[in-house]
């Protein structure tokens, strides 16, 4: 009796875990995110970090309903930003000028490796 009391409680801890850490992710997302965003007023920021602390659960829950949508779509901006500051680090690390990128561009379509619709879209790439 006592081996299956332990295994149960152990069982029982790993689910309480599990939701805490969840909880807590979810959490910091949020928050995040309220300081993400910048179309809304610093009281409102303030007044849904105070009720994230004073009703956690709910206002979790109801944050997520009425602006998840909003969440999403700043992550998604928030990430193609950095992506392309990312791209721009490494054309200048890599020192190719978009001369010299137009250039392999137009040795690749003369050697039938890209079309001309892909090469089309390099040059627009590199010129704008």
């Amino acid at each position: 009796m006592l081996a299956m009391s332990t295994f149960g409680n152990l069982v029982w801890s790993i689910i309480i875990c599990f939701f805490f850490i969840s909880y807590l992710m979810l959490f910091f997302n949020v928050v995040g995110d309220l300081f993400r965003d910048h179309e809304l007023g610093g009281g409102a920021k303030a007044l849904w970090v105070i009720l994230l602390l004073v009703f956690p659960f709910i206002s979790l829950l109801v944050y997520l309903i009425i602006r998840g949508n909003g969440m999403a779509q700043r992550a998604m901006k928030q990430q193609s930003d950095a992506q392309a500051a990312m791209d721009d680090y490494i054309r200048k690390t890599a020192g190719g000028s978009a001369a010299s990128e137009l250039a392999s561009a137009k040795q690749l379509l003369d050697s039938g490796t890209i079309n001309q619709a892909e090469f089309d879209k390099l040059k627009a790439s590199l010129l704008g």
